[in-house]
């Protein structure tokens, strides 16, 4: 194995606005830094994993205001609800701070004063939209008016939702505020600006997002990239975030003040005036890390000045602007060091769909756990989904239920499933030799784990995933082939089984280590039973010396079940007539007893069907499950039939018995994938328990020819997968 990696790291995701709780959007973009972070620190590396609420700013002001309570009391509200996401998935920051803090105001100020110093601040008078009732200049969200391009009414003054048009607020027909409805008014106010223009900080845009980081690696992705270049070669790109006017340079200066009322951090020396939230939200990083060097001890100026120090965002696609132009430059000016990377990641969607809760496809984080779902789940199938690039990850329903069941209970799980019980009920929980040309034979062919610590490195999982369960398939043919639970039949094979058993737990250890970034709480459980390091990278391809001792064999992971995906995916039902603190009144007791007759319906077509078929219903509860046939034998005592041993995908696998014996020799099926009723209850015979049925074709009618056909399975299906 390389050595370890000695690298002294400072990690941010997006401050999330502290105006609701979490989305799927967040969680995806902290397991994302969180797994990055894991494997880091399995290479040895020093990290500093902060981030914050982006607390100010007048939504938030103006939501806590209809709540009845002050900004500080409404952002301490969603803050008091962040822990039991971060914790519920697993998401293991060292510090969660808030922009309304101590440490940010002193930061923001700071820095503000250095890019004054360094003659890059304006200040000019702009006129802007005025509520003459609320007594506050109008954010261009809070004004709302008929769009000057195409008409559309109750459009927005930054752009209209009805033909897509940008622009400014003064370009609205008949404009009103939309806090009060009054008729705003245009007034002049002096406001102060980032020259973002300025030469200065355009040639050093230029040369910081083409430059390298210390590794070697461009610090920007080539998509990130090409649109710096776009702003900064070719002009203001279309979609460039709204700023005010464009200076003498290819940028547009950068507004960075809003009058009272308003909720943030004052600016120095000018009365009245506060930084836009996007100044102070970025510094909110260091204002995060600042308070976690007073909570350890640790000497902040002297971190931030040593010379090893990295500094890594992780962001979405939507705030690339701030991050690769805005904040670099603020900080070089500002006698700061600057990023060293920025990794940008796309969007969330369901099944090809935008996130939208009317139409069932989004998904809540809580609800995720609050319907016991198990958070690796959701780490492992978005890691599988997450590379390098700038692009969208897809949830969908099926195919997280196919990938987890069959990658992580198929494949991992059911290694240690197999053989685990093995040692401790025969050996005395003591491992034996391991084989060691199997075990080399494992790694014959396969990338390795200094390949999957780069693709690790370089955010590539779904790539890092896939070479990890082509070493588990090793593995598992491996098991297959050598059938624990066939040679502990046989009292003479006693010390072939031990070495089988010891082999493949060797290897499932390093699968565990291999996955801990994105399962650390497997990984845990796994150390604890073979009694190994959990988060150790350098334990990876170490043997086991014979006769180490291990903990019985404790359950690791169950399957999804598809109907917990239904139930995630379920819009709220409507409140039972009757109800009178149901929201809408009247509205909902109608929905109810519409409800009550779509109930009403259902039982009545139920009792319609005819004689002789079955109902929707009636087939529903029929389970049937991908099967692969993993071994399969003549039944001494029988010419019918046959003894499959069956993967469907759960930790163990399955005793099917089948009368196909005249129509197939036990060696023609092995390996082979076919269909099974998994839900069918287990049937005691002479022979042994039967715990489902495997499907095949064949004529009733013995006249018509003979005939006996296995159901087949299109090449790609995996163990687990439902039928239907």
């Amino acid at each position: 194995m390389s050595r370890m990696n000695p690298r002294n790291l400072f990690v941010t995701t997006a401050l999330p606005y502290a105006n609701g709780a979490f989305h799927i959007g967040h969680i995806m973009e902290y397991i994302q830094a969180d797994i990055w972070v894991r494997f880091q620190r399995m290479r040895g590396a020093t990290v500093r994993f902060v981030c914050a609420d982006d607390a100010h700013g007048a939504p938030i002001m103006i939501a806590a205001e209809k709540a009845g309570k002050t900004p500080q009391e409404f952002v301490a509200g969603i803050a008091a609800g962040r822990r039991q996401y971060l914790d519920g998935f697993h998401i293991a920051f060292d510090h969660w701070h808030s922009t309304d803090s101590p440490e940010n105001t002193e930061l923001s100020q700071s820095i503000y004063r250095g890019l004054r110093d360094q003659g890059l601040i304006d200040v000019r008078s702009v006129e802007q939209f005025f509520d003459p009732v609320k007594g506050m200049f109008l954010p261009d969200r809070y004004i709302k008016g008929e769009c000057p391009k195409c008409g559309a009414k109750e459009q927005y003054g930054d752009s209209c939702e009805a033909c897509g048009a940008v622009y400014t607020p003064t370009d609205l027909k008949n404009p009103f505020s939309a806090l009060t409805g009054a008729t705003p008014e245009l007034r002049s106010s002096d406001h102060y600006f980032f020259r973002l223009s300025d030469p200065r900080c355009v040639a050093f845009l230029q040369q910081w997002t083409r430059s390298n980081d210390r590794h070697g690696q461009p610090r920007l992705q080539p998509e990130v990239l090409a649109k710096a270049q776009e702003w900064l070669g070719e002009g203001a790109a279309p979609d460039e975030p709204r700023g005010a006017t464009v200076g003498g340079g290819k940028l547009a200066d950068w507004d960075i003040s809003r009058d009272a009322p308003y909720f943030g951090i004052e600016i120095p020396d000018a009365p009245g005036k506060y930084f836009y939230v996007w100044l102070d939200a970025p510094i909110g990083y260091l204002a995060s890390l600042k308070a976690w060097c007073a909570k350890t001890g640790a000497d902040f100026d002297a971190l931030m000045a040593d010379p090893s120090l990295e500094q890594v965002h992780f962001i979405g696609k939507d705030i690339i602007y701030f991050h690769v132009l805005f904040w670099p430059a603020m900080l070089h000016f500002a006698g700061r060091k600057a990023p060293d990377r920025v990794n940008v990641h796309g969007f969330i969607t369901v099944s090809g769909e935008k996130m939208s809760k009317s139409r069932g496809t989004g998904i809540s984080p809580l609800r995720y756990l609050e319907l016991g779902m198990n958070p690796e789940w959701l780490r492992y199938y978005l890691a599988a989904k997450l590379n390098s690039r700038v692009e969208d990850v897809d949830f969908n329903p099926d195919d997280f239920v196919a990938r987890v069941n069959a990658d992580l209970v198929g494949k991992l799980i059911n290694i240690a499933s197999r053989c685990a019980g093995f040692v401790t009920k025969r050996f005395d929980g003591r491992l034996g030799p391991v084989d060691a040309d199997a075990h080399a034979a494992f790694s014959a062919g396969w990338a390795g784990a200094d390949a999957v610590a780069a693709l690790y490195d370089g955010r590539d999982y779904g790539k890092a995933i896939r070479e990890v369960m082509a070493y588990a398939d090793r593995v598992n043919e491996y098991v297959d082939a050598r059938k624990p639970w066939e040679l502990a039949k046989d009292p003479a094979r006693a010390a072939e089984l031990h070495t089988v058993c010891a082999t493949a737990l060797r290897a499932f250890a390093d699968l565990a280590l291999l996955l801990a970034p994105i399962l650390p709480a497997t990984a845990r459980r796994v150390a604890t039973m073979l009694r190994l390091p959990a988060a150790d990278w350098s334990a990876i391809g170490k043997p086991l010396p014979e006769g180490h001792a291990i903990e019985p064999y404790q359950h690791l992971m169950t399957r999804v079940d598809p109907k917990q995906l239904d139930a995630l995916f379920d819009l709220p039902e409507a409140a039972p007539a009757g109800n009178d603190k149901a929201k809408g009144g009247k509205a909902a007791a109608d929905k109810a007893a519409a409800a009550n007759d779509s109930a009403g319906a259902k039982k009545a077509a139920a009792a319609s069907v005819p004689e002789g078929t079955i109902s929707i219903d009636d087939f529903g509860k029929v389970d049937m499950r991908i099967a692969k046939i993993v071994a399969c034998e003549a039944v001494e005592g029988s010419d019918k039939l046959l003894r499959l041993t069956l993967d469907v995908g759960e930790e163990r696998t399955r005793n099917v018995f089948s009368g196909i014996r005249s129509a197939y020799a036990p060696e023609q099926l092995v390996g082979r994938y076919t269909v099974v009723v998994a839900n069918l209850a287990p049937r005691r015979m002479k022979f042994g328990l039967s715990e489902g049925m495997v499907l095949s074709a064949g004529w009733d009618d013995p006249a018509k020819g003979p005939g006996l056909f296995l159901l087949d399975v299109h090449e790609g299906a995996q163990p687990g997968m439902k039928v239907k």
